[in-house]
């Protein structure tokens, strides 16, 4: 290959990573893009877990053996059966070289390399391929991983001069990753309140539109529980705001621990003192016994008054489902009800005969000021 088509080749691979969406995105990204410029026919990316002294692999593409996935759950490797990347490679570092690729064949070590692996050269020939080269992914001036690249059986053996492209590869890939988990972080935070480490109102936006979507498509069951903290402002004025916030927190805990019991339950708090959770699939019936749970268990702290609780799911007889608006606008009714009563349990829209109160509240014509709640979608 020559300067022009490795440039290129540098490019494509660099490009790939920047429009992943998703960590899993760019790491496939990576491992395509090693595996094109270096003419492979298998690449894999793996990152070592220092934790658990294993090298895990991230992503398998090109021609994978049986038994290789794609995005394998559980492919980890003991790291001292690849001693190269907590040894060789710190050896080489201390010497004041920087970190290199080299290249093993199925036939045992490649001539002027120092990577020398059993292991590697029994796992080449398990999986009929002929020979790889390996290159240290550093991130942040650590070792973070590698980037494996092999050929098939009777392909051309690798060389010194691709072992030198690997190792310029495998740096593109660590800046694509850094650029990644930076991403990352920002979506993370974009979508989780600071205080509580739940999500915040932005994420659940974007859950419900989904859900509701789901609902209307598909007809799945969305529900949405609504949560007033109450006797978070008595906190405040008596007892100061870091109490208060410690309020919300064991609130948010509680509300957590009840939500795990609905699978793929969002949980999270919308502002101030309040809170809901969204189910996807889960019965009615099953959402109130956690709504109710959620309520006794409130009720036990030390701090506040309990909470009021509303909730409001397409399963119960509420009328059509059309946005996540009116999802919204009837679990809060509901919790607005809940309070009014000072009920210790969750009122639920809908179950209150043919001329449910919430429901008659939640689907009124509003008032000439701006709603209380602002929520995106479609009315």
């Amino acid at each position: 290959m020559g300067e022009d088509s490795r440039l290129r080749a540098v490019v494509a691979l660099a490009q790939g990573m920047a429009a992943a969406h998703t960590p899993r995105e760019a790491w496939r990204a990576a491992a395509l893009g090693a595996c094109r410029a270096l003419a492979g026919s298998f690449a894999a990316l793996s990152v070592w877990e220092r934790e658990r002294g294993r090298l895990r692999v991230l992503v398998n593409v090109g021609e994978r053996a049986p038994g290789e996935e794609e995005f394998p759950e559980h492919e980890a490797y003991p790291v001292h059966q690849f001693p190269e990347i907590t040894e060789f490679l710190h050896e080489r570092w201390a010497g004041g070289g920087g970190p290199s690729a080299w290249v093993e064949t199925a036939e045992g070590p490649a001539a002027g390399r120092a990577g020398y692996c059993h292991q590697r050269v029994a796992a080449l020939r398990r999986r009929g391929r002929g020979c790889c080269v390996v290159a240290p992914v550093v991130l942040h001036g650590r070792a973070w991983g590698e980037l494996y690249v092999a050929r098939s059986v009777g392909a051309p053996v690798y060389g010194d001069a691709d072992a030198d492209f690997a190792t310029v590869l495998a740096s593109v890939v660590a800046a694509g990753i850094a650029q990644s988990e930076r991403l990352e972080e920002a979506r993370r935070l974009a979508f989780t309140d600071a205080l509580t480490g739940l999500a915040n109102r932005r994420a659940v936006d974007v859950r419900l539109e989904e859900a509701v979507e789901r609902h209307r498509s598909e007809g799945a069951v969305v529900s949405l529980v609504v949560c007033d903290v109450n006797g978070l402002k008595r906190v405040n004025d008596t007892r100061g705001h870091a109490v208060g916030d410690r309020l919300l927190e064991r609130f948010g805990s509680v509300l957590s621990l009840c939500g795990a019991m609905l699978p793929g339950a969002l949980v999270a708090r919308l502002g101030g003192d309040e809170f809901c959770l969204l189910a996807v699939g889960p019965p009615a019936d099953e959402v109130v016994r956690v709504a109710d749970e959620i309520c006794r268990r409130a009720a036990e702290l030390e701090l506040g008054d309990g909470v009021a609780c509303g909730v409001a799911s397409t399963e119960d007889p509420i009328g059509p489902v059309r946005s996540a608006r009116r999802l919204f606008r009837l679990a809060d009714a509901a919790q607005y009800r809940a309070k009014a009563l000072r009920a210790a349990k969750p009122v639920v829209a809908g179950r209150e005969g043919p001329d449910d109160p919430v429901v008659r509240l939640a689907d009124a014509p509003p008032p000439a000021a701006v709603e209380r709640r602002r929520f995106r979608g479609r009315s």
